[in-house]
């Protein structure tokens, strides 16, 4: 018979799987097609038509291998000339590397039932025998193996963006920092919790270090915004003030040289990061500040429950002011006490559910003092502060937070 033309140009192309009621294109690759297709179409029992194109040898099958074809059948019966090699499967395994979206079916005799079966194993959706072929049976057939083939595709796709979540949960994962505290008295703990669902990092960054002349150094910082490019950003930020904390850098040249690193690498002249950094002396009784648009940390000591540090002199956000200035305070610590530093996610919550007042400075102070009061310190008093803002908040909260403590006590 002849080999029926392709659908016309001005067809709609379809993905090979897209369609699976309704009609159906069958490639069928056979050295005598005329031999077992006789017609161009056929009708199933649903009243769908599968048309029929026919093709001798690979070279013909490629050029009919359109997009809106659906399946493929391959006759294991091929000549050693048409199926590109001498092994049996050679014209299977061609069809099954440039058409891999669509669903291939084999056809053999019952006497190579066993070619068949190796033919199922090599990819291929099912085998049909060449003495029970007919209409229905191919009809149900093609549309089965379609079927197959896009379950196939879909827990293909599932298993990759598995695989891919694990890659960038372990990648995230690497990316939060391990504090460099040896040789330190000093405690540490730390809250993170990213605004994105289903994220581990997020635009809020922090990190500690513990430099060669016994002082520690701290920092928190929040770019603007929550998303995977803000979170890369937090991440550049972080690295590089370790790498500025060690080579000496401090206060407003640390600060001026992050903000060309942030100006460097932002996506645009709006993104911004806000900043606090805190250097603590190798004797852990005071401390120099330096705050660049970011909420003041809160100082807790025994006997006088917590208060925000000052912030009268910060200056502004990293990536706002091309000449900005941020000056250098001095703190007094004291012998014993907890220094609390936090991103803005942790007072923009509600204080009485949605409708309410934001929690606010003062709102966080008073809810840390009544956790202080109830003995709570460390890793302890983060998780209770945190679920706390959540209750208030009646509600998950959608900006990031990050909470860092450190605890000086008693000698």
């Amino acid at each position: 018979m002849a080999v029926p033309a392709p659908l016309p140009a001005q067809r709609q192309r379809v993905n090979a799987l897209d369609v699976t009621s309704g009609d159906l294109t069958l490639l069928v690759i056979a050295d005598d097609p005329a031999g077992t297709f006789t017609v161009p179409e056929l009708i199933d029992a649903a009243g769908g038509r599968v048309r029929i194109r026919t093709a001798r040898n690979l070279t013909e099958a490629e050029r009919l291998l359109t997009d809106d074809v659906h399946c493929v059948l391959v006759d294991l019966d091929l000549p050693a000339e048409a199926r590109r090699g001498d092994e049996p499967l050679s014209a299977l395994r061609h069809v099954l590397r440039v058409a891999p979206r669509h669903a291939v079916l084999v056809l053999a005799t019952s006497e190579d039932a066993e070619l068949a079966a190796e033919a199922v194993r090599a990819g291929a959706q099912d085998r049909l025998f060449r003495e029970e072929l007919d209409g229905p049976l191919l009809s149900r057939a093609i549309r089965y193996a379609v079927e197959r083939k896009r379950a196939d595709s879909v827990q293909v796709k599932l298993a990759e963006s598995r695989l891919r979540a694990q890659e960038n949960a372990r990648l995230e994962r690497g990316l939060l920092p391990t504090p460099l505290l040896q040789g330190s008295d000093l405690r540490f703990a730390a809250r993170y919790r990213p605004g994105r669902s289903r994220a581990l990092l997020g635009g809020d960054f922090y990190d500690t270090v513990r430099t060669p002349d016994g002082t520690v150094h701290a920092m928190i910082g929040d770019v603007c915004g929550h998303g995977p490019d803000e979170a890369a950003l937090g991440v550049e930020l972080r690295i590089a003030w370790r790498a500025l904390t060690f080579a000496g850098l401090c206060g407003d040249e640390l600060l001026s040289t992050l903000q060309q690193v942030l100006e460097h690498e932002r996506e645009s002249e709006e993104i911004f990061a806000t900043l606090c950094t805190v250097d603590i002396a190798p004797d852990g009784r005071r401390a120099g500040l330096c705050l660049a648009g970011h909420p003041a940390p809160l100082l807790a000591r025994p006997a006088q429950g917590a208060r925000l540090l000052p912030y009268e002199d910060g200056g502004p956000a990293l990536g706002l002011l091309p000449r900005a200035r941020w000056p250098r305070r001095q703190v007094e610590l004291g012998g014993v006490w907890s220094l609390m530093m936090y991103t803005d996610g942790l007072i923009e919550g509600r204080s009485a559910g949605p409708g309410s007042p934001r929690l606010g400075q003062d709102g966080m102070v008073e809810m840390i003092n009544r956790q202080l009061s109830r003995g709570l310190v460390g890793e302890d008093l983060l998780e209770a502060a945190v679920a706390e803002v959540r209750h208030l908040n009646d509600g998950e909260l959608t900006d990031d937070v990050a909470v860092l403590l450190l605890d000086r006590a008693a000698r």
